[in-house]
């Protein structure tokens, strides 16, 4: 054969060779691409927990309530990097271990964060398990200050601390009550034991003042009698009793101190002011004194999320949901700013914030506290909540 002929058909065989070789490389990138687009994450999962079940379940679902409202509006608007947003629900049912559970079943989940828990003796815990994976948390209720003072980075609180509660409540009793002999009962728990000494510390501040506090006593959360106890206390003749605890016991606790005839007033926190307590405590509510934050109706900022809530979940009294609120639009603009799901970018753009929600302006400090947490003192009157006091700025 021809040698010039040879080496045509040599080449036409490379050219063939190297066409069909490229095309094949062409056919295996566009299929990886597009598996690659498959197997990419079509959703940016959160997380929310609290006692979703059992004796403060509708605080649990003040929680949720709050945080799908705000879960709601973002997908509406397209999500975070064309993510949609999923909410993941846990129910600690304010016990620490079930807590530390739900944390390892979120983490595993793979949450990008965590909007809780609700009582301080599951955060605490459950802080822990966050920190170690890089999650960053956000808790819209636990008040004890242990858990910004453990120095993780990943934690944060958009509502005050019990010793600035306590501070605010001991005022009060000796301010504006000019209480001289107290009381105090908890329920053992990290919060209600932690906001009980926090008063205690701040009776004791002023000695001028010349209160005596009679006893210092706990009760076991879950109970109903409390008549005992009560009765001893009926005993010293207090000019106040104060109780840290959750409205379960509270609302037992005021209506049973009424039966055995004890006529001082009880003062608590911000557990006890919920719906559940004067329903629970019927007319033996009237009359007691409770620390918070100011009335959200009272807000003009908070006008819109209000009426949101109202038109969504109905007029009953969350107190919670707005801070669960803030907080998920907290942590979903620090995931769209960050630009990642890295825990440590989504912290340093929580820190770094300046957010104005429904609940008011807020900055965290370095531990994770917001910068300013204003509580007063509400009453019980005609069977509702209503703002009754607030101390000197």
């Amino acid at each position: 054969m021809d040698q010039t002929l040879l080496l045509l058909r040599s080449k036409r065989g490379t050219f063939y060779l190297l066409l069909v070789g490229f095309l094949a490389l062409t056919f295996l990138v566009s299929a990886c691409e597009k598996q690659s687009a498959e197997d990419a994450p079509k959703e940016m999962l959160i997380g929310v927990a609290g006692p979703m079940t059992g004796d403060q379940s509708k605080l649990g679902g003040d929680l949720v309530r709050g945080v799908q409202l705000a879960v709601d509006e973002w997908n509406a608007r397209g999500g975070i990097e064309n993510r949609k947003i999923r909410l993941e629900v846990g129910d600690d049912v304010h016990d620490p271990k079930q807590a530390v559970s739900i944390a390892n079943k979120m983490v595993n989940l793979g949450i990008v964060g965590m909007i809780g828990h609700f009582n301080s003796s599951a955060s605490i815990p459950a802080s822990s398990v966050y920190h170690d994976a890089g999650v960053p948390m956000i808790t819209p209720a636990s008040t004890n200050p242990k858990l910004t003072e453990q120095g993780y980075w990943n934690v944060f609180r958009v509502v005050g601390r019990d010793d600035q509660q306590g501070k605010v409540a001991a005022d009060f009793a000796i301010k504006k009550l000019n209480a001289k002999r107290i009381a105090i009962l908890h329920d053992k728990t990290t919060y209600g034991q932690g906001l009980a000494e926090e008063f205690q510390k701040s009776l004791k501040v002023d000695p001028a003042a010349g209160v005596e506090v009679l006893s210092f006593d706990g009760l076991i959360q879950g109970d109903k009698d409390f008549r005992g106890i009560l009765t001893a206390l009926k005993g010293k003749s207090p000019d106040l009793y104060f109780f840290g605890g959750i409205f379960p016991e509270g609302g037992q606790l005021v209506k049973q101190a009424k039966e055995l005839g004890l006529s001082a007033p009880m003062m608590s926190g911000d557990g006890v002011i919920d719906p559940k307590f004067i329903e629970i405590a019927g007319a033996a509510a009237e009359g007691t004194y409770l620390t918070f934050t100011a009335d959200p109706e009272k807000m003009p900022h908070a006008a819109e999320f209000l009426k949101k809530y109202k038109a969504k979940y109905g007029n009953e009294l969350a107190p919670y949901a707005i801070y669960s609120y803030d907080a998920a639009n907290i942590l979903l603009r620090a995931l769209s700013e960050a630009k990642s799901t890295e825990g440590l970018k989504v912290a340093e753009s929580i820190r770094t914030m300046k957010y104005d929600g429904a609940g008011g302006h807020v900055e965290f400090d370095d531990k994770g506290d917001v910068k300013k947490s204003p509580y007063i003192v509400w009453i019980t009157k005609d069977g509702k909540f209503e703002e009754y006091w607030k101390p000197e700025s």
